[in-house]
């Protein structure tokens, strides 16, 4: 799941650095069956603005509050690895690697 703010980034990246890329991009956004979620309500905006100030970031945040997510995955280390202990949500906070590690704590039999 993403958000709508995320993908419109993801895509003005893609454009902006690398733009024959962007058959590759569409191509593991349908891989991976990425789905996009609505965007969020006011209040679940001004609510993650209350736990991020940078309000970009916040903007995100808030759609995966909207979006009900299990985990929010990011490499921001600045406004939310470092921070995230003063973050309390229902879902996690990491990086890619970090919920790979709990994939392979919960379900990795040897």
């Amino acid at each position: 799941m993403v958000g709508p703010t995320v993908l419109r980034e993801a895509d003005e990246v893609v454009r902006r650095k690398a733009p024959a890329s962007m058959p590759s991009l569409a191509q593991l956004l349908e891989a991976g069956r990425v789905e996009t979620c609505y965007a969020p309500t006011t209040k679940q905006i001004a609510f993650a603005q209350s736990l991020v100030t940078y309000i970009p970031d916040a903007r995100v945040l808030a759609e995966a509050i909207c979006a009900e997510a299990d985990w929010f995955v990011t490499h921001d280390k600045e406004h939310f690895i470092k921070s995230k202990k003063g973050i309390n949500l229902t879902f996690e906070i990491g990086t890619p690697g970090d919920l790979l590690q709990r994939f392979k704590d919960d379900f990795y039999i040897p």
